[in-house]
This record gives structure tokens, C-alpha cells and sequence, in this order.
């Protein structure tokens, strides 16, 4: 079958959220030896991955150089994550898959996301991203165009926009190099953020893309047969971190549509990578699977994780 794997910003960071270069590494490692099991199977791969602890490192950077250099663009920052993750991958993949006797011709791509610049995400920016700042620091970001909101006791921070994926351009590479055997990471962080101006020429945008529902768009234009989704827990659950919380394994698409409806799962955390699956089934996927990342393997045959399937 062919894969497509969306690792969440918990497999890019230590167990601590710790986001060094050696955390990140060690991390990456871990979840490439998960990723060589698909392959040793006999499974054609595509990865995909969260960037958010990284462009947020970079969010930093830029905040305490802006006296020195002009702050980068968060497009910029997506592509320079994609970049540095990327190859993170490629060298824990070539050395997880020689181990497993498996060993395949690897690829990263920088990938960007098409949104509507007509979006109304952008008219009402709510992303959080980056850390929290004193009220002067926030003042001195936004004087370079970025929007700053109070949040309590805990400072000022940053917010943008987050809007629908419409296309994953860059894709006859990936389809090219899948269909030569390769492993192949793409569209890192929800893809890098880009936008037609009125003439039709595509320029990047401040905005941020969310990874699980870039995730579903790629799965499709790709034709892959299994969607799984990997994150912190084993399964999805109602009722979360109530007496009543009850796990789901198998269920139907409109099952867990209705789940979503009724406000089960919470927003920026669960609910997107529900909504991913949910999203790529409808559309004629075989099946769709959130799970953890320790599990993947047996996640794809179906037989772990939170497995949907069409009704």
C-alpha cells in the first residue's frame, strides 16, 4: 500500500518538549525507526511533519535581532524548517532502513501550500505561535507589521493567520519520485504559505498552514490508500480527561463526523487531526488512522489506533 505518514511536533522534540538540536535529533531517530517498519513491510512512504517548536525558535530569534536585522517572514521560516527537518529525516531514515535491511533512495522537498488570499483567516489573524513577550517587545514586533495581542498575565503574543490549504503545489516531484521508489518528506510544517497576487503570480504570506489538513490534501493528490496520522496517545477519545472517557478504535466516518459536531475533541489539538482523517476518507480514502507513533505499523493494517473507515 502506499503511506502517508503526518509525524505531529511531539515526534520533533524531546520527551520534555525540549526542542535543541540534540533533542531533535534523538527524536527524529526515533520516529525514522517507527517510519523503516512501513517500509520493511513492503509499504511505499510519504512523510510529512509538524514544525511548530522550530519556526517558533526561529520567532525568537527574530525578536531578540530585530534592533540588529529585519525580522524574516513566516514563509521564510516554514521553508528554512522544512530544510533543516528534512535532512534531520533523510540521515535517520537512511540509517534506520539500512538496519532493517530495507534500504531505499530518500527524498526531501520543499513543498508550498496554495491559500486564498480572499481567505477570512486573514481579516481575523488567531494563530498563537512563538513565546510570550513583555509589552515593549510586542510594540517593537509589531512596529514591523506583525499583530500582537495581550494574553493575561502571562504577556503579549504573537498571532496569525492559519488558513485553508487549497492546493499542494510541487507535486510531480513527489509523485515522480514515489512512483522510482523513493521515500519521499514533503510539505513540512502544512507547507510553505503562498498566495496568487491579482496578475497570478505567487508570492508567500504571513500566515501558518495547519500540518494535519495539509496532510489529507497531499494524501489525496498523491493516491495513497492510508492516512495515518501519529500523535501523543494511542487512540482518540470523548469524554477526554473526564471519568467517561471512552477510547475509540474502529469507527465509521460519519460516527466520528458526528463526534466532532458535538464538540468532543479539543480545538488546535485533537479536533485537526480528526478532521484530517475525516477529511480524506470522505474524499474516497480507504482509511484514515490517528494513533501513536509507537504503533504506526500496526495502525496500517488495521488493527490499532482510532481506524475510520467509510460508512
Amino acid at each position: 500500500m502506499r503511506v502517508l505518514l503526518a509525524l505531529g511536533g511531539n515526534a520533533m522534540t524531546g520527551p520534555d518538549g525540549s526542542a535543541t538540536p540534540a533533542a531533535q535529533i534523538a527524536a527524529v531517530t526515533a520516529a525514522a525507526r517507527e517510519a523503516a517498519r512501513l517500509v520493511a513491510a513492503g509499504h511505499d512512504l510519504v512523510l510529512t511533519h509538524g514544525n511548530g517548536p522550530q519556526v517558533g525558535n526561529l520567532l525568537v530569534k527574530n525578536e531578540l535581532a530585530a534592533h540588529v536585522v529585519p525580522p524574516v517572514p513566516l514563509d521564510w521560516c516554514g521553508a528554512q524548517t522544512q530544510g533543516t527537518l528534512g535532512v534531520a529525516l533523510l540521515d535517520a531514515l537512511d540509517g534506520a532502513l539500512t538496519a532493517v535491511g530495507a534500504p531505499r533512495p530518500l527524498a526531501a522537498l520543499v513543498t508550498r501550500t496554495l491559500v486564498d488570499r480572499g481567505d477570512p483567516a486573514f481579516a481575523t489573524p488567531s494563530k498563537p505561535v512563538g513565546r510570550y513577550v513583555d509589552a515593549a517587545t510586542a510594540q517593537r514586533m509589531a512596529e514591523h507589521g506583525q499583530v500582537w495581542q495581550e494574553r493575561g498575565e502571562r504577556g503579549w503574543r504573537r498571532v496569525v493567520a492559519s488558513p485553508e490549504p487549497v492546493e499542494v503545489l510541487d507535486l510531480a516531484p513527489a509523485r515522480t519520485l514515489l512512483e522510482a521508489g523513493f521515500v519521499v518528506v514533503t510539505a513540512g510544517g502544512g507547507g510553505v504559505p503562498v498566495a496568487r497576487s491579482p496578475d497570478g503570480r505567487l508570492g508567500g504570506v504571513e500566515a501558518v498552514v495547519d500540518k494535519d489538513l495539509t496532510a489529507a490534501l497531499l494524501a489525496r493528490a498523491l493516491g495513497v490508500d492510508v492516512l495515518v496520522v501519529a500523535t501523543d496517545v494511542d487512540h482518540v477519545a470523548t469524554g477526554w480527561g473526564t471519568p467517561a472517557r471512552r477510547d475509540l478504535r474502529h469507527v465509521t466516518l460519519a460516527e466520528l463526523r458526528a463526534l466532532a459536531a458535538a464538540g468532543e475533541f479539543a480545538a488546535g489539538s485533537m479536533a485537526p487531526k480528526v478532521e484530517a482523517v475525516t477529511r480524506f476518507v470522505g474524499a474516497g480514502g480507504s482509511c484514515g488512522v490517528v494513533t501513536s507513533l509507537t504503533h504506526i505499523a500496526e495502525a496500517v493494517e488495521g488493527g490499532y489506533g482510532t481506524v475510520v473507515e467509510p460508512d
